[in-house]
């Protein structure tokens, strides 16, 4: 069943994704050649305890640590270890925090250096498939609608939307209905409805859609060992339009980007 969020839930669900979002944007500086993702993963149980939140993945469906940390070919869910990141690499840091009873889920994929101008481009369109998705989540369009529109986008440009992992309602669970997938048909799937809150987070391969799991039970890779991106936020439908309640604004700042991809789905209450 769909749970439906009244106008008071939303904010108090914003200040749960903010906390994700501050702490991507504490991340974003430290991601750098020699860090380890461990080292990463303490910073961000470290902020997001201190802002009176509990990590949101740590333990759940007994996952180990704080932060999904998955660099390069690894899809999602990779677990924070002591190897260094290297020159060249990407890293998908995906966040969650519990405040509140709500939770925040977002994540981002990260350049640590210099980075090919391939796997630049895979970051940037995957990216801008995640906005694509975004504007179809609204009063009237379907489940299938926002798969359809993040799908149609990234095989545009020749990549593999993986099938497997999918995003999902968010709320007082971490994994609430209905499943959001990233490929569909328009029209399709379950009808979108004021107060309903999601996570919309395109997974895209450089090379196939097939992944493999590792013996960890946890890590996801593409199954040929090309790149893969993630990028994730919260959204509410609010007076029958997306309202982002997630930002990537502190990434921006600690990184020096200029940015208004975020302007048509924004509400004044999560600007930075």
């Amino acid at each position: 069943m769909i749970k439906i969020k009244n106008n008071e839930e939303i904010e108090i669900m914003r200040e749960s994704a903010l906390v994700v979002s501050r702490t991507l944007g504490i991340l974003a500086k430290e991601v750098k050649p020699g860090v380890t993702t461990l080292f990463l993963d303490k910073i961000a149980e470290e902020y997001i305890r201190s802002q009176g939140a509990i990590p949101g993945f740590l333990g759940l469906y007994d996952f180990p640590n704080t932060l999904c940390m998955s660099p390069n070919a690894q899809v999602v869910h990779g677990i924070p270890n002591d190897k260094p990141l290297q020159e060249g690499d990407i890293i998908s840091i995906d966040c969650g925090a519990l405040k509140n009873g709500f939770y925040g889920d977002h994540a981002y994929t990260f350049e640590v250096g210099e980075v090919a101008a391939p796997t630049q481009k895979l970051l940037q369109i995957t990216k801008e498939s995640l906005y694509k998705g975004i504007k179809a989540f609204k009063v009237g369009n379907r489940v299938g609608d926002v798969g359809h529109a993040i799908q149609h986008y990234t095989e545009a440009h020749g990549y593999g939307v993986v099938r497997e992992l999918v995003g999902h309602g968010l709320g007082r669970e971490m994994h609430e209905k209905p499943e959001m997938p990233n490929y569909g048909r328009k029209g399709s799937g379950k009808k979108f409805q004021e107060g309903m809150v999601v996570a919309i987070e395109p997974m895209i391969n450089q090379g196939t859609r097939r992944i493999k799991q590792l013996r960890d039970g946890w890590t996801i890779l593409t199954a040929d060992g090309q790149p893969s991106a993630h990028f994730e936020h919260n959204v509410a439908i609010v007076n029958g339009r997306p309202e982002l309640l997630s930002t990537f604004d502190y990434i921006y700042e600690s990184l020096g980007i200029k940015s208004d991809e975020e302007l048509p789905f924004r509400s004044q209450k999560n600007n930075p």
